[in-house]
Order: structure tokens, then sequence, then C-alpha cells
């Protein structure tokens, strides 16, 4: 994540991903993909923009996926995220031609 992003650990620790790092027009999305991992409902291939630190907007295909202790009770979210922002492009050029 720091090499796509930009950021160390310690300046995202404690600070909220939807809040300060997703688009406005992306943030009610992500907080529902996140939202419905809590729940058990895992996302596959969720696209949204993200912002580095450095105030690019980057492409991210994200799987969230719930994440369980021993006794199968869900603590929290693992999300695996990449960054498409090429892939896009490369889509995008290849539409023009056609």
């Amino acid at each position: 994540a720091m090499r796509l992003v930009g950021y160390s650990n310690e300046e995202v620790m404690g600070h909220s991903l939807v809040k300060e790092f997703i688009t406005d027009d992306f943030k009610t999305a992500v907080q529902t993909v996140l939202d419905q991992a809590l729940q058990g409902a895992e996302t596959e291939n969720f696209e949204f923009p993200l912002i580095t630190k450095n105030g690019v907007r980057i492409e991210v295909l994200l799987n969230a996926t719930t994440r369980r202790d021993e006794q199968g009770n869900i603590i929290g979210v693992v999300g695996i995220g990449q960054d498409i922002t090429g892939r896009i492009a490369q889509e995008r050029e290849y539409s023009k031609l056609i």
C-alpha cells in the first residue's frame, strides 16, 4: 500500500480510509462495501478512485474479504487493492480506435 499511495503506516494508522482517502463521489459506495464485509458479505472486483499522497487520482480494484477468528466470529475486513489505472487508460485508448 505504501508504494501504491505513498503514505507510510504511521501516516494512515488511526485514520479513516473512506473519509480521508476516497473521492467524495465514491465515499458512500466504498463505505457500503466495507460495511457489507463486516456483515459477512464479501465483495470482489469493486473499482473506485483513490487519492495518493501526491494528490494523484489512481483507479483501484478492491476485493473486500471478511476476516474471522477461530470460532468464526467476524473480527474485521481484509481489503486487497490493485492499481488498475494503466489498464483503464489502455481500455479507453482502445475504445477510441474502434
